[in-house]
């Protein structure tokens, strides 16, 4: 199958529903905005950030939380600043599944964390070193080599966002967060990046977002890695739909 060609990994299709409901985009957006600190704790969670749902949302209430290092608290605020841009694309119509959207997210995610935020890797100033993904027990990932202007990876994205065009909204959007995990086309913030991209482009078709549970970040980690490996991403994509809030 082209699509599976074009994004390096294959899925059994039938794992996910052929239609999903769908409800006006105002309504999703508002959940959303709801649901915003939770949301904002759950990605935290998954990077081993320290903060509790509490203090989340002690500090997005604009309090300063105590006792932690400002790099735990940065990483929080820039999700939460993550979150309302990616809000803020989806009110007014100009989020969409391309390169500059996908930067402009990063820019914020990962800013101040990465060697560099806001292009893909080659673009910048460093332009040889490549990062791996670390998958435990000695095993490592490693995606395209960096390279100066970054030919093969804006290939790549060009290539994979056609194929994912083709894809019902559902289906898209899991599969982009699986695309942009495995090409880390950004220094870092690959994965919660590309998780904003899955949930814009849920919302824009009216589909609430998913959030990773803390509680089941276990379940995750350990899913992605046997994904890294395989490249096999049926259980993952059963694992992100079953993370949906139930309608």
């Amino acid at each position: 199958m082209e699509v599976f060609d074009k994004l390096c990994f294959h899925w059994k299709r039938t794992v996910l529903p052929a239609a999903v409901p769908t409800h006006p985009v105002e309504r999703v957006v508002f959940h959303y905005h709801r649901m915003l600190p939770e949301y904002v704790w759950d990605a935290s969670f998954l990077e081993g950030n320290p903060f509790t749902f509490i203090e989340v949302k002690t500090l997005l209430d604009g309090v300063t939380v105590g006792g932690h290092k400002l790099s735990d608290q940065e990483q929080v605020l820039n999700l939460a600043e993550s979150s309302k841009l990616l809000l803020n694309m989806v009110k007014t119509r100009t989020f969409a599944m391309t390169k500059s959207v996908f930067t402009s997210l990063n820019a914020v995610t990962a800013r101040h964390e990465a060697l560099e935020w806001g292009v893909f890797r080659g673009e910048g100033k460093e332009r040889t070193y490549t990062p791996e993904v670390l998958l435990g027990g000695g095993r490592r990932y490693t995606p395209l080599p960096t390279e100066a202007g970054a030919e093969k990876l804006n290939g790549v994205f060009h290539d994979g966002v056609a194929a994912l065009a083709g894809l019902p909204p559902m289906e898209r959007a899991l599969a982009f967060f699986l695309f942009g995990a495995l090409q880390q086309f950004f220094f870092d913030g690959n994965k919660r990046t590309s998780r904003f991209m899955m949930n814009g482009i849920l919302m824009m078709n009216g589909i609430n977002a998913i959030s990773v549970p803390a509680a089941r970040a276990e379940e995750f980690n350990g899913a992605m890695v046997e994904f890294y490996i395989s490249r096999d991403a049926t259980s993952m994509m059963e694992f992100l739909w079953s993370c949906r809030e139930k309608e």
